[in-house]
Protein backbone atom coordinates (compact mmCIF):
# COMPACT_ATOMS: atom_id res chain seq x y z
CA UNK A 1 0.00 0.00 0.00
CA UNK A 2 1.29 3.49 -0.86
CA UNK A 3 2.27 6.18 1.91
CA UNK A 4 -0.66 8.42 2.69
CA UNK A 5 0.96 11.82 2.39
CA UNK A 6 -2.44 14.54 1.48
CA UNK A 7 -6.16 14.20 2.27
CA UNK A 8 -6.43 13.37 -1.42
CA UNK A 9 -4.53 10.37 -1.11
CA UNK A 10 -6.63 9.54 1.76
CA UNK A 11 -10.10 10.14 -0.37
CA UNK A 12 -8.80 7.69 -2.50
CA UNK A 13 -7.95 4.77 0.03
CA UNK A 14 -11.35 4.86 1.12
CA UNK A 15 -12.90 4.78 -2.98
CA UNK A 16 -10.77 2.21 -3.44
CA UNK A 17 -11.50 -0.05 -0.33
CA UNK A 18 -15.29 0.69 -1.67
CA UNK A 19 -14.16 -0.45 -5.00
CA UNK A 20 -12.64 -3.76 -3.73
CA UNK A 21 -15.55 -4.04 -1.31
CA UNK A 22 -18.25 -3.87 -4.33
CA UNK A 23 -16.26 -6.01 -6.32
CA UNK A 24 -16.19 -8.70 -3.42
CA UNK A 25 -19.88 -8.53 -3.09
CA UNK A 26 -20.59 -8.76 -7.02
CA UNK A 27 -18.64 -12.12 -6.84
CA UNK A 28 -20.70 -13.69 -4.08
CA UNK A 29 -23.77 -12.57 -4.65
CA UNK A 30 -24.95 -14.79 -7.63
CA UNK A 31 -23.50 -18.30 -5.62
CA UNK A 32 -25.65 -16.95 -2.59
CA UNK A 33 -28.79 -15.91 -4.57
CA UNK A 34 -29.19 -19.85 -5.89
CA UNK A 35 -28.76 -20.57 -2.44
CA UNK A 36 -32.06 -18.75 -1.08
CA UNK A 37 -35.89 -20.45 -0.72
CA UNK A 38 -37.59 -16.16 -0.45
CA UNK A 39 -37.76 -15.21 -3.79
CA UNK A 40 -37.79 -11.75 -2.60
CA UNK A 41 -34.71 -12.00 -0.98
CA UNK A 42 -33.18 -13.14 -4.34
CA UNK A 43 -34.98 -10.64 -5.66
CA UNK A 44 -32.86 -7.99 -3.08
CA UNK A 45 -29.74 -9.62 -4.05
CA UNK A 46 -30.36 -9.33 -7.40
CA UNK A 47 -31.10 -5.95 -7.18
CA UNK A 48 -27.96 -5.17 -4.64
CA UNK A 49 -25.43 -6.59 -7.27
CA UNK A 50 -26.17 -4.51 -9.99
CA UNK A 51 -26.41 -1.21 -7.77
CA UNK A 52 -22.85 -2.50 -6.78
CA UNK A 53 -22.26 -2.91 -10.64
CA UNK A 54 -22.96 0.39 -11.10
CA UNK A 55 -21.35 1.74 -8.32
CA UNK A 56 -18.16 -0.14 -9.63
CA UNK A 57 -18.32 2.15 -13.15
CA UNK A 58 -19.26 5.63 -11.13
CA UNK A 59 -15.55 4.77 -9.01
CA UNK A 60 -13.94 4.32 -12.16
CA UNK A 61 -15.04 7.24 -13.40
CA UNK A 62 -14.14 9.16 -9.77
CA UNK A 63 -10.94 7.54 -10.09
CA UNK A 64 -10.06 8.44 -13.54
CA UNK A 65 -11.07 11.77 -12.98
CA UNK A 66 -8.90 12.15 -9.58
CA UNK A 67 -5.95 10.56 -12.09
CA UNK A 68 -5.54 7.99 -9.42
CA UNK A 69 -5.84 3.85 -10.23
CA UNK A 70 -7.56 1.40 -9.02
CA UNK A 71 -4.52 -1.08 -8.02
CA UNK A 72 -4.69 -4.05 -6.46
CA UNK A 73 -5.96 -3.11 -2.89
CA UNK A 74 -7.71 -5.52 -1.01
CA UNK A 75 -10.64 -4.70 1.03
CA UNK A 76 -9.44 -6.95 4.35
CA UNK A 77 -13.10 -5.63 5.93
CA UNK A 78 -15.07 -6.46 3.19
CA UNK A 79 -13.49 -9.75 2.70
CA UNK A 80 -13.56 -10.98 6.18
CA UNK A 81 -17.76 -9.75 6.21
CA UNK A 82 -17.76 -12.46 3.51
CA UNK A 83 -15.94 -15.04 4.88
CA UNK A 84 -17.66 -14.71 7.57
CA UNK A 85 -20.95 -15.06 6.40
CA UNK A 86 -20.29 -18.07 3.49
CA UNK A 87 -18.55 -20.04 6.68
CA UNK A 88 -21.79 -19.65 8.44
CA UNK A 89 -23.87 -20.70 5.51
CA UNK A 90 -21.63 -23.93 4.92
CA UNK A 91 -23.00 -24.62 9.34
CA UNK A 92 -26.54 -24.10 8.32
CA UNK A 93 -28.50 -27.84 8.70
CA UNK A 94 -31.72 -26.57 9.28
CA UNK A 95 -33.02 -25.00 5.81
CA UNK A 96 -35.38 -22.73 7.67
CA UNK A 97 -32.43 -20.58 9.10
CA UNK A 98 -30.92 -20.47 5.88
CA UNK A 99 -32.39 -17.36 4.67
CA UNK A 100 -32.72 -15.19 8.00
CA UNK A 101 -29.25 -16.01 8.58
CA UNK A 102 -27.91 -15.10 4.98
CA UNK A 103 -29.83 -11.68 5.44
CA UNK A 104 -28.41 -10.92 8.74
CA UNK A 105 -24.94 -11.65 7.35
CA UNK A 106 -25.82 -8.88 3.96
CA UNK A 107 -26.63 -6.65 6.48
CA UNK A 108 -23.72 -6.61 8.04
CA UNK A 109 -21.43 -5.91 5.26
CA UNK A 110 -24.61 -3.52 4.10
CA UNK A 111 -23.93 -1.69 7.31
CA UNK A 112 -20.09 -1.67 6.75
CA UNK A 113 -20.60 -0.06 3.06
CA UNK A 114 -23.18 2.55 4.42
CA UNK A 115 -20.44 3.83 6.62
CA UNK A 116 -17.57 3.64 4.03
CA UNK A 117 -19.67 5.62 1.32
CA UNK A 118 -20.55 8.51 3.97
CA UNK A 119 -17.25 8.71 5.07
CA UNK A 120 -16.17 8.88 1.35
CA UNK A 121 -19.13 11.37 0.63
CA UNK A 122 -17.91 13.57 3.84
CA UNK A 123 -14.03 13.75 2.53
CA UNK A 124 -15.24 14.21 -1.42
CA UNK A 125 -17.15 17.45 0.20
CA UNK A 126 -13.93 18.69 1.95
CA UNK A 127 -11.97 18.37 -0.99
CA UNK A 128 -14.61 19.59 -3.24
CA UNK A 129 -14.69 15.94 -5.15
CA UNK A 130 -18.27 17.06 -6.74
CA UNK A 131 -18.54 13.73 -8.64
CA UNK A 132 -17.24 12.00 -5.43
CA UNK A 133 -19.91 13.54 -3.57
CA UNK A 134 -22.69 12.70 -5.90
CA UNK A 135 -21.96 8.96 -6.16
CA UNK A 136 -21.48 8.36 -2.79
CA UNK A 137 -24.36 10.26 -1.61
CA UNK A 138 -26.69 8.25 -3.97
CA UNK A 139 -25.26 5.32 -3.21
CA UNK A 140 -25.56 6.13 0.74
CA UNK A 141 -29.46 6.72 0.13
CA UNK A 142 -29.87 3.50 -1.86
CA UNK A 143 -28.00 1.39 0.50
CA UNK A 144 -30.42 3.04 3.47
CA UNK A 145 -33.29 2.02 1.77
CA UNK A 146 -32.06 -1.47 0.85
CA UNK A 147 -31.18 -1.89 5.06
CA UNK A 148 -34.55 -0.37 5.61
CA UNK A 149 -36.42 -3.20 2.95
CA UNK A 150 -34.03 -6.11 4.33
CA UNK A 151 -35.15 -5.53 8.07
CA UNK A 152 -39.01 -5.07 6.88
CA UNK A 153 -38.40 -8.86 5.06
CA UNK A 154 -36.66 -10.24 7.78
CA UNK A 155 -39.51 -8.85 10.71
CA UNK A 156 -42.40 -9.66 8.35
CA UNK A 157 -41.54 -12.68 6.88
CA UNK A 158 -37.93 -14.53 7.48
CA UNK A 159 -38.04 -14.46 10.74
CA UNK A 160 -41.56 -15.56 11.71
CA UNK A 161 -41.61 -18.01 8.85
CA UNK A 162 -37.93 -19.26 10.46
CA UNK A 163 -39.82 -19.57 14.03
CA UNK A 164 -42.95 -21.61 12.64
CA UNK A 165 -41.12 -23.68 10.52
CA UNK A 166 -38.78 -24.61 13.89
CA UNK A 167 -41.78 -25.16 15.82
CA UNK A 168 -43.24 -27.33 13.50
CA UNK A 169 -40.16 -29.83 13.23
CA UNK A 170 -40.37 -29.75 17.21
CA UNK A 171 -43.96 -31.15 17.18
CA UNK A 172 -46.85 -28.52 16.11
CA UNK A 173 -48.78 -28.63 19.21
CA UNK A 174 -46.05 -25.88 20.36
CA UNK A 175 -46.86 -23.75 17.51
CA UNK A 176 -50.59 -23.72 17.97
CA UNK A 177 -49.56 -22.70 21.79
CA UNK A 178 -47.54 -19.56 20.76
CA UNK A 179 -50.02 -18.43 18.02
CA UNK A 180 -52.68 -18.24 20.52
CA UNK A 181 -50.51 -17.17 23.34
CA UNK A 182 -49.40 -14.54 21.08
CA UNK A 183 -53.32 -13.44 19.82
CA UNK A 184 -54.04 -13.10 23.38
CA UNK A 185 -50.70 -10.40 23.92
CA UNK A 186 -51.54 -8.37 20.94
CA UNK A 187 -55.31 -8.01 21.88
CA UNK A 188 -54.40 -6.85 25.14
CA UNK A 189 -51.38 -4.87 23.55
CA UNK A 190 -54.35 -3.23 21.33
CA UNK A 191 -56.91 -3.28 24.37
CA UNK A 192 -54.57 -0.77 26.60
Amino acid sequence: MPMLRSPEDLLATELKEIYSAERQLSRTLPRLAKKVQSNRLREMLDERREQGAILIERLDDALEQMQVSKGRQKNIAAEALIEDMTQHMEEVDNEMLADPLLLASIQKIEHYCIAAWGTAAAMGRLLCQDKVVKTMEQVLNQGKRFDEQMTELAEKELNPRMLDGGEEAQGGSNSSQSKSNGSKGKSRARSR
